[in-house]
């Protein structure tokens, strides 16, 4: 049960016809309306609102509840919404620490879109999108939402216009809680690190030039200058061993495909099927699984996607689990988060252009 510090009441609104009017508000009612499978009850739903029909609004970790009032009886409607895991939270709290002005818009009552995408980009989607709204009524209606959920979740929108911390409160924690996540519990006095005597800087490092592959003198019955090649990719890859104190882990096939994208000189040689180097030039190791592989992404990423594509205002795509198709365009999603851009060709979709980690931008610069 939730604890009274943990839930805050709202009296209900008077009749009146408003809107959201913040983008996290009208990003509330998105989820709502692509969430409904009938637009009835969200066009019943939204005269309620604005009817006052809506009594006391509380608003607690994982839900929103009221009492809605029909003609014929008075309703307990909810509204949920999943709470953050605790790694969640920890990975949300340090997008907000990341900029000081992200805590100081929450302050103001705002939330920035920069903090929503940087949180998104760590994994955490703090609006929710298609399907994240749960509903339960007391009513007989079996539309989800039905017209009572649909009128609470609108006058949800109009509170969270005017403080933004219902939001997170919603995902699990108060503003006190949120704030102090946010800010550093340990430092050093601004006065204490002025005292400091500066520290002079180390001097800059040499300039690593290897130079051209090796040369070797000709030997019978051995191709020196694919021996050249290949012992200066072995030197490139001990380079990267010991920058990065990891051995890459490419298979032989993606190791083959590899030295052709790289190597131009070896590419007939190894015979590699050119869509595939087209992919490994686009983005490596992650382009090459995506020429070959199809996969459902997490409902998160692609509710973003949808928001990012909708803002755009770009025609419907054809979606099919990783795979959204426009016209003669197609954007792949990878296993590292962007979209990678094809384009149909004779024999079927290459690889081409730059991937995005929005789809709107990757199907942009589409060539």
């Amino acid at each position: 049960m939730t604890s009274p510090e943990r839930a805050k009441g709202f009296p209900a609104f008077g009749k009146g016809v408003r809107r959201a009017r913040s983008w996290w508000g009208r990003t509330w009612l998105r989820a709502l309306e692509d969430t409904s499978l009938d637009q009835t009850p969200l066009r019943q739903g939204r005269k309620y609102a604005n009817a006052g029909l809506v009594g006391t609004i509380t608003v607690s970790p994982g839900r929103i509840t009221a009492p809605v009032h029909d003609t014929d009886d008075t309703y307990r409607t909810t509204v949920r919404l999943a709470e953050f895991t605790e790694p969640e939270w920890t990975r949300f709290l340090a997008a907000v620490a990341a900029k000081a002005g992200h805590l100081a818009a929450l302050l103001d009552r705002e939330m920035p879109r920069e903090l929503a995408d940087a949180a998104a980009d760590a994994g955490v989607e703090l609006l929710p999108g298609i399907g994240d709204l749960d509903f339960e009524c007391t009513c007989p209606d079996w539309e989800l939402p039905c017209r009572h959920g649909a009128a609470l979740c609108h006058q949800a929108s109009w509170l969270l216009d005017t403080d933004p911390w219902l939001l997170l409160l919603l995902r699990g924690r108060t503003q006190e809680e949120v704030v102090a996540g946010a800010r550093p519990t340990t430092g050093v006095a601004a006065v204490a690190a002025y005292a400091v005597p500066p520290v002079p800087l180390p001097e800059d490092p040499p300039v690593e030039d290897f130079g051209a592959p090796p040369r070797f003198d000709p030997v019978d019955g051995l191709d020196v200058e694919v021996l050249s090649l290949l012992v200066a990719d072995a030197a490139a890859k001990a380079r990267a061993v010991l920058r990065t104190g990891e051995w890459p882990s490419w298979t032989d096939r993606e190791d083959t495909v590899r030295l052709a994208a790289t190597q131009p000189a070896l590419a007939g040689r190894l015979a590699a099927d050119p869509r595939e180097v087209a992919a490994w030039r686009q983005g490596g190791a992650s382009g090459l699984s995506v020429l070959d592989d199809t996969w459902t992404p997490p409902k998160s990423d692609l509710n973003r996607a949808r928001s990012l594509w909708r803002d755009a205002e770009l025609p419907p795509a054809k979606v099919w689990r990783n795979r959204w198709t426009v016209h003669n365009g197609q954007l792949r999603y990878g296993p590292d988060h962007r979209w990678y851009p094809y384009r149909a060709q004779g024999d079927g979709w290459w690889p081409t252009g730059t991937p995005h980690r929005d789809p709107a931008a990757a199907l942009t610069d589409l060539p």
